[in-house]
């Protein structure tokens, strides 16, 4: 095992023991102690590497390394630090490990950036301890709302603005201007899919992340006796619901790739084996690269549900709660990327992300670009998740070289 596959492996581990579960994964919440102690942690490892540190106001950890020529210009990398409950040990902590690898070979090696380095550490992607996500790189593009969070609470009550003053944090000013000085985005992230590991390839740049529509169906029968109502005076939610979902899915199927479709929760009532179903809900979660055609897809299921439910007798309701665009990354930052790959023999593929990421965030504000490099399996937001170190390697290679051309070419 080569020199950088060493030490990303000692510092995966050395992070992951902030917020290390009973279960064998990582539990590291939004603001709990165990995120603060990372956030500390992460904090004294870059003073020591030689970078200049801060937080803002609500969170996110930053170790700078000030540009000589262009220091009002910043080229910014890194992730998440929060995890999902009981997640694995690459999701998100992998980017920051990999920015500061990065950043800190480049400054041995060439010294002084011409353009500000940055590592930003954000505060929260996941959701997982509070129902919003995204918090730390929303803050830092100004789009976070005080209002969006002041009255939401985590599983035990604990209130959204108690728990951030309990963890030395505040809400930003929302009068004040977002920062200008950063001119380029790129994280580096575990792929969360087993694309590259089917194709035999080290790292994806990604040229897209996908739009997301989610909607919860409910459906309104008549529950009745099992035994004594005819087939044909039924109003069966569950019939209903199935030949939605059939259709649904086959249609999807018949779409193909990027489009995917998932019915991942199904409820019934009365849920008992003698009683035809007077209720259903499932949850539809649909997700596409290109605008339009998500929106036409949608636009066709809905359709079809409703004409199912005519045909059935059932009355039907679709609450659509998410709709989120499809978000391109930046054509000239992809083109740095595909071209060091190119240029240091590194295989890689140009794909699009299934997965939300903080890139889509920063990337409506900023030119932005994503790497992946592969999960075993597809696997993550479990203990199981795994990339092999080689592969760690790759990716840390790509994003060193690209930040080089990014910071200390004029």
């Amino acid at each position: 095992m080569d020199k950088i596959q060493t030490e990303t492996v000692r510092l995966v581990e050395w992070l992951s023991q902030f917020g290390h579960d009973p279960a064998g994964g990582v539990s590291r919440l939004l603001y709990s102690k165990e995120w603060t102690a990372a956030q500390e942690a992460l904090e004294q490892y870059m003073q020591e590497a030689g970078f200049s540190t801060y937080y803002d106001e609500i969170g996110n950890l930053y170790g700078r390394l000030e540009g000589s020529q262009y220091p009002e210009q910043t080229i910014m990398s890194g992730s998440h630090v929060d995890t999902v409950r009981n997640g694995g040990k690459y999701d998100g902590q992998y980017g920051i490990i990999a920015a500061l690898m990065a950043m800190r070979t480049l400054n041995q090696q060439y010294g002084q950036p011409l353009r500000t380095l940055e590592v930003v550490s954000f505060a929260e992607e996941e959701g997982s301890r509070f129902p919003y996500a995204f918090w730390g790189s929303k803050n830092l593009a100004g789009v976070a709302k005080k209002e969006d969070v002041q009255d939401i609470a985590d599983f035990n009550g604990l209130p959204f603005p108690k728990a951030m003053e309990q963890a030395g944090f505040r809400f930003r000013d929302e009068l004040a201007e977002p920062r200008t000085d950063i001119t380029a985005f790129v994280e580096l992230h575990i792929e969360q899919g087993s694309v590259l590991e089917h194709e035999g390839l080290s790292v994806g740049v990604v040229h897209s992340i996908v739009g997301q529509r989610r909607f919860t169906v409910e459906i309104a029968g008549e529950a009745n006796h099992a035994g004594t109502t005819p087939m044909g005076y039924r109003k069966d939610a569950v019939h209903a619901a199935s030949r939605m979902i059939k259709q649904i899915l086959d249609l999807a199927q018949a779409h193909g790739d990027p489009l995917v479709t998932t019915v991942g929760k199904i409820e019934v009532k009365p849920n008992v084996v003698n009683v035809v179903p007077g209720k259903a809900l499932f949850t539809l979660d649909i997700r596409h690269t290109d605008k339009a055609e998500l929106i036409r897809f949608t636009d066709e299921v809905t359709e079809l549900m409703q004409l199912t439910a005519s045909t059935s007798g059932v009355e039907l309701k679709i609450d659509m709660w998410m709709d989120e665009d499809p978000v391109p990354m930046d054509s000239r930052m992809i083109d740095v990327l595909q071209r060091q790959c190119k240029e240091y023999n590194i295989p890689f593929k140009l794909m699009h992300s299934g997965a939300g990421h903080d890139s889509q965030i920063m990337a409506k504000f900023v030119p932005t670009a994503m790497l992946f490099v592969p999960s075993r399996n597809g696997i993550s937001h479990n203990p199981e998740e795994y990339t092999r170190p080689e592969h760690l390697a790759d990716g840390i290679q790509a994003l060193t070289h690209a930040l080089y051309e990014l910071a200390y070419q004029a």
